[in-house]
């Protein structure tokens, strides 16, 4: 029936309408039975198709982004003691820091520093004033903005040497102060290029740690329920009978100032040894872990470097450059690579490892090894005596025979005996020796107690060589454990630290890794890859250079369990 209210113009359509749904019913009607069947099911396909290919239309259309929500079960070895970024000393202490704490800058997957709390910074011509302003949005997990005066705070305990910071050396020297409330500004004594690479120190709240004496600072119930302004924060602390903390829940942090991360959340638990968190994994008890062999692990440049360092001061022998020389020439780098370490490694032949922008260097023959190291001593005047079985100087009293001394872990126990091997190879007696991890620091390393030393150096993101090759730094506490000294490759350290032109730095760094390599102060090895493996369905990983093994957090706050479809127009990252 007409709505006689209605306007003219609807009143004429509705007119035009009903008789044509009059005679499509009558002509339906007027069909049979088996035809208004077939006619009904056409009507439904055509439905069915006409929805169906709106809604490819859509996916075509529509693209996915990450969803929130889900939790990664995370394993780890050993339980934390200090989260709070003054203080940290084990894995799993940088770990949980790197989530619930966040520096002015920090690492993108790409491992370029990037503004965290802070939104920019200026460096002066002079390389030594920094000036930092912070994003007006900052926020503790409290609720509480971050401020300069904050920042200051941090830097200062971190100075404080009654508080014992490992982060003392990077800041003593170094004035702070707040030109206000979101301007933070630092100089320095002199020129340091790699300084900004400081900046990724999480900040401290200062308003609920002033209160807290050097003395009381590790026992702030704070170290285990931080306050920070990282993408997670703790929402509870589990701990077994004897009181040691078994498990960590970390919450998303919806306030965190680039954005709530997309995971719900991060839950760790804390494994004793390496045995039971493989076991864990392989029965689902954790789904993430970094450092076990495997399938389908991510893996990453490790900045590290493992080598044997010489001490000529022990072993007189190794103050000859053809006797470094010879038993660098003598390792099977190649097997020792693949058969011991799972091919997870790569061999090396000088001081910077892979990843960077500096060449890497030729890594000698394995065919030919033994052939050329032997032909290194003998072109030298050195002879193999066959009775004493060890190699001579004649005229001398230098006969070659090693003590190689390393720390008591599977890993380098096993390259250790590959080392042995293929030094008896060559007709050079080797004996080893393994000592626990603090042992080896404090009776072996610091006293310079070793003629032959196995050992890792980790290399900074900067790439600054200083402490562990210039000749200043032979003694303890300086890193120089080959004991090494070389004017020219002095002055390039110098000078690579004071360099603002990336390319510049590049280019010394390149030149320090050829000089060192060709007065072989260490037969260097290989340089492990960090592994880390994952849920499959984890998605926006990125794993930069590792330096320590918390570093393949520096995208978590943009890894996602779960995705979504939606329009270009609303994408929300």
């Amino acid at each position: 029936m007409q709505n006689e209210n209605a306007p003219l113009t609807e009143r004429l359509k509705q007119t035009r309408t009903i008789p044509q749904i009059e005679r499509l019913s009558a002509y339906v009607y007027s069909l049979s039975l088996g035809d208004r069947v077939i006619a009904g099911a056409l009507g439904v396909l055509v439905v069915l198709g006409s929805l169906l290919s709106l809604y490819a239309l859509e996916q075509r259309l529509l693209v996915t982004e990450p969803g929130y929500g889900g939790t990664l079960t995370e394993g780890v070895v050993g339980s934390p003691r200090f989260v709070n970024p003054l203080l940290a000393l084990s894995d799993s202490d940088r770990d949980l820091v790197a989530l619930t704490y966040a520096g002015l800058l920090g690492e993108d997957g790409n491992g370029n520093l990037v503004p965290k709390l802070a939104e920019s910074y200026t460096v002066s011509p002079d390389g030594k004033t920094y000036t930092f302003i912070l994003r007006k949005d900052a926020v503790f997990s409290d609720g509480s903005a971050v401020t300069a005066d904050d920042v200051v705070f941090t830097i200062q305990k971190a100075q404080d040497p009654a508080l014992k910071s490992p982060e003392y050396a990077n800041w003593t020297g170094i004035a702070a102060r707040a030109l206000d409330t979101r301007t933070v500004e630092f100089t320095l004594s002199k020129t340091y290029a790699p300084f900004v690479g400081n900046t990724t120190l999480g900040i401290l709240p200062a308003h609920l740690w002033k209160g807290v004496a050097d003395e009381e600072f590790p026992f702030s119930i704070l170290n285990t329920e931080p306050v920070g302004a990282g993408p997670f924060t703790v929402s509870s602390v589990s701990r077994d009978k004897s009181g040691i903390i078994s498990e960590y829940n970390l919450a998303a942090n919806k306030s965190y100032v680039l954005g709530r991360p997309y995971l719900d959340g991060i839950r760790f638990v804390f494994l004793s040894d390496n045995q039971e968190l493989t076991d864990a994994l392989k029965n689902g008890q954790v789904q993430s872990a970094y450092g076990i062999p495997g399938t389908g692990a991510h893996t990453a440049p490790y900045s590290r470097v493992f080598g044997v360092f010489f001490n000529p001061n022990q072993n007189p022998a190794f103050a000859r450059l053809e006797v470094r020389k010879a038993l660098s020439l003598a390792l099977n780098r190649d097997s020792i690579v693949n058969d011991v370490l799972g091919g997870f490694a790569n061999p090396l032949i000088g001081p910077v490892p892979p990843g960077s922008d500096v060449p890497n260097l030729p890594i000698p023959n394995s065919a030919t090894r033994i052939a050329d190291a032997t032909k290194t001593l003998e072109s030298a005047g050195w002879v193999y005596n066959s009775t004493t079985r060890a190699w001579e100087l004649p005229k001398s009293t230098l006969t070659l025979s090693i003590t190689l001394r390393t720390s008591n872990v599977p890993e380098l126990k096993a390259v250790a005996t590959a080392v042995k091997e293929d030094w008896e190879a060559l007709g050079v007696p080797v004996s080893i020796e393994l000592y626990e991890a603090g042992d080896l620091a404090q009776n072996v390393i610091r006293p310079r107690k070793y003629d032959a030393l196995l050992f890792g150096m980790v290399i900074g993101r900067d790439r600054d060589l200083y402490a562990f090759w210039d000749s200043a730094e032979r003694n303890d506490p300086g890193l120089n454990i080959a004991l090494y000294a070389n004017k020219d490759v002095d002055t390039l350290l110098e000078k690579s630290r004071v360099e603002t032109n990336p390319s510049a730095v590049s280019a010394d760094v390149a030149k320090i890794n050829e000089l060192v390599s060709a007065d072989y102060p260490a037969a260097f090895v290989y340089a492990p890859d960090f592994l880390y493996t994952v849920p499959p369905e984890l998605s926006g990983l990125m794993l930069p250079q590792i330096t320590a093994p918390s570093d393949r957090f520096a995208t978590a706050a943009v890894w996602y369990l779960r995705t979504e479809h939606v329009w270009p127009f609303l994408k929300t990252r």
